[in-house]
């Protein structure tokens, strides 16, 4: 089983018995959070199933939902089986709990990204952050403070295995982009070996006037992609776990009454829309502003990266009693 594969929609919901659960699979280290699960018994609308690994019977993710069950004194609760490995549960769970309407701490993103770099050593630092909802810098960080040599080659994102130095085929893409400025980023990649990300950072570098390769360092630029012209992937509907917490950020009087606060609210309502909504826009870029409109996305998608960095690391700081 690949768990980053897995259309957890898809399984069939099973009525069972609370009694046969364990919950000590959970990443979640700080336990159960009572408010949650108060919000959850007050809730008027249907919970969706919990998840189960079915060889251990670990709940994988619903931890408060299966607590609320207990709390009303329901002796069955709705549910959905996976399979696989262990390690492979706790990638599921990671990835179902980052997602959910309480998220990992990132002290908790950070532990299982050590956990899933420990279990699946031939993920790419990009795979894994995906998994755990971290930054590739930080996972590369993880994997060095670990002591890992590093394979020759990993598993991507898109299940494709590449080598962990790519330098020589950066270079060779650059080549190929020099001497013909036409070629798309898959044309590209398929030649030289390499994802059209990686291309795309090439291209960028090249019109930089930098280097087509990140000077030996491999966190030159760790930045993420919600919408990847590439490969689209605008048919998702948006998480109605993420509405409900953007509702809830958007409720805070911390946020609400301050005017930074009002302003990044509309920031991220303004990108809090579905994926139809996100193709009627792609469709709706006029042909000769396509190259235009696309460094505009790049520069703003490392701007949020970079946004993102600087909240992580001030939450470890701030962890940490650095931040006063």
């Amino acid at each position: 089983m690949d768990p980053t594969r897995v259309d957890l929609s898809a399984l069939p919901v099973v009525e069972i018995e609370l009694s046969r659960l364990s919950s000590v699979c959970s990443p979640r280290t700080s336990g159960e959070d009572p408010d949650h699960v108060e919000t959850l018994l007050s809730a008027e609308w249907e919970l969706p199933p919990i998840l189960v690994h079915r060889p251990t019977m670990r709940v994988v993710d619903g931890l408060h939902r299966l607590r609320a069950a207990q709390v009303r004194g329901d002796t069955k609760i709705q549910a959905r089986f996976i399979d696989g490995t262990e390690s492979d549960a706790f990638v599921l769970a990671v990835e179902a709990n980052i997602r959910h309407g309480l998220p990992l701490s990132l002290a908790d993103r950070k532990r299982a990204a050590v956990q899933i770099i420990g279990t699946h050593p031939q993920w790419s630092d990009r795979r894994v952050a995906s998994a755990t909802g971290i930054s590739a810098g930080t996972v590369a960080d993880l994997r060095k403070r670990g002591g890992e040599s590093g394979n020759e080659a990993r598993i991507g994102r898109d299940g494709r295995i590449r080598p962990v130095d790519s330098s020589e085929r950066r270079r060779l893409a650059a080549d190929l982009i020099r001497n013909d400025p036409g070629l798309s980023l898959r044309q590209v990649a398929k030649q030289v070996g390499i994802s059209p990300e990686t291309v795309r950072d090439v291209r960028g570098r090249l019109e930089r006037g930098e280097s087509p390769t990140p000077n030996g360092s491999r966190r030159l630029r760790t930045r993420q992609h919600p919408l990847n012209l590439t490969e689209p992937d605008l048919g998702h509907a948006l998480d109605r776990e993420r509405l409900a917490v953007l509702e809830r950020l958007k409720a805070d009087p911390t946020l609400r009454l301050s005017e930074v606060g009002r302003i990044l609210l509309r920031m991220l309502t303004m990108h809090s829309i579905d994926g139809q909504e996100w193709e009627r826009i792609l469709q709706g870029v006029p042909p000769h502003l396509y190259g235009v409109v696309a460094g505009f996305a790049r520069d703003h998608a490392r701007v949020w990266a970079g946004f993102a960095d600087h909240l992580e690391n001030r939450a470890t700081d701030l962890a940490a009693g650095v931040i006063a």
